[in-house]
């Protein structure tokens, strides 16, 4: 049990298919921070190669509607909480660590454990010839800027649940209790993010931004919009909607009408042709 100082037993959770090189270095990053998680549970989404893992691995299979995000990530918090977690760090399989996110988040999640807390992500380059240097990855902080990013030792509640994402977040045994988790109800891309935030703050939580807890996502090849996520941001769309009377990723979905790839219809949104 911790103390009033001390937050306890630190769980980061990464949801992996593929991308191992890029899991490979998170891992160091986390072992080069200022304070090291007490374990890593990595939830393999399809992907066998990663049970050989240094890393708690546990595995859930895909569907043939894509990848089980959000069942995913409540499997690892779940497992993370097996295993005695009083602080859980959700960080995504691209994202590594800077020096201070572990014990940045989990100092904030033991002195205020009704706030789900956020971190600032930069979006890196393309890495040079010999990867990225983790140890100046401080030189290249940059956070995305649709997105609070409160300076370094600073922390801000913000309860705005469109602002929630999954990239980089971290909350108390008890906060994730509370919140029941991720709706397993999406699956694949888009989402299921701002869908926990209006449930954290319908639980009564709130939803914050600690500036020490930044991370670096590691540059991959994307396209804007992310028309190969097409499907599943219909999909995803439709059941945000039937909860909460309103579409998320409109940018996105304008997007696309503009491309002539949808058509809104009576109030919804569907593919086009």
């Amino acid at each position: 049990m911790s103390s009033a100082t001390d937050p306890g037993r630190v769980v980061v959770v990464t949801i992996a298919h593929g991308r191992h090189d890029h899991l490979a270095l998170q891992m160091e990053s986390l072992r080069a921070g200022s304070r090291a998680p007490d374990e890593h549970v990595v939830v393999a989404m399809d992907d066998r190669d990663l049970a050989r893992w240094p890393a708690f691995v546990v595995s859930i299979p895909t569907t043939a509607r894509g990848l089980p995000l959000a069942a995913a990530r409540n499997l690892g918090v779940s497992t993370a909480l097996d295993l005695a977690a009083d602080v859980v760090i959700c960080l995504d399989v691209d994202c590594l660590a800077g020096a201070d996110l572990v014990g940045a988040y989990a100092a904030a999640a033991h002195e205020d454990p009704g706030v789900v807390w956020s971190g600032p992500v930069t979006y890196l380059s393309r890495p040079p010839v010999g990867g990225y240097d983790l140890s100046a990855l401080e030189a290249l902080d940059d956070p995305h800027p649709g997105r609070p990013a409160p300076p370094p030792g600073v922390r801000q509640i913000d309860d705005d649940p469109d602002l929630f994402w999954s990239l980089s977040f971290a909350c108390s045994a008890s906060a994730w209790g509370r919140s029941g988790g991720f709706c397993e109800d999406y699956v694949g891309y888009g989402g299921e993010d701002t869908d926990f935030g209006r449930i954290a703050l319908g639980r009564g939580l709130r939803l914050g931004w600690v500036g020490s807890a930044r991370a670096f996502h590691q540059w991959h090849p994307v396209s804007d919009p992310p028309v190969e996520h097409l499907d599943d941001i219909l999909r995803n769309g439709l059941i945000f909607y039937e909860r909460w009377g309103s579409w998320p990723m409109r940018g996105w979905l304008e997007e696309f009408e503009r491309r002539g790839l949808v058509r809104r219809e009576a109030g919804t949104w569907r593919r086009a042709g």
